[in-house]
């Protein structure tokens, strides 16, 4: 059974931090590249972050890209994005994607409300 559980979302006053996690299992997580998208309420889901399967490539939406760092244990099957600087733009439920284009499977978390409020 397929599951990508995000962890480590909440409420934090601008400027502040946080860290996401995304635990995944039962695929096989090195082979897929993994990716942060965000939706707002009102909007369509983009792309934040996104990881190569070995961690070589990574790319970032222009709004993030210099406060938020995308990483990968792939030991651990746990991606992870960390977030500083945070604006109240950046106010969103944050999904862990899955993603291995060479069969065209893709799974999605259940996502993680990210809040940023004074």
């Amino acid at each position: 059974q397929v599951q990508l559980v995000e962890a480590g979302g909440g409420l934090v006053q601008p400027g502040g931090s946080l860290t996401l996690s995304c635990a995944a299992s039962g695929f096989t997580f090195s082979s897929y590249s993994m990716s942060w998208y965000r939706q707002a309420p009102g909007k369509e889901r983009e792309l934040v972050a996104r990881i190569s399967s070995r961690g070589g490539s990574i790319t970032y939406a222009n709004s993030v890209r210099g406060r938020f760092t995308i990483s990968r244990d792939n030991p651990k099957n746990t991606i992870y994005l960390q977030m500083n600087s945070l604006k109240l733009e950046d106010t969103a439920v944050y999904y862990c994607n899955a993603r291995w284009l060479a069969t065209g499977s893709v799974y999605w978390g259940q996502g993680t409300q990210v809040t940023v409020s004074s």
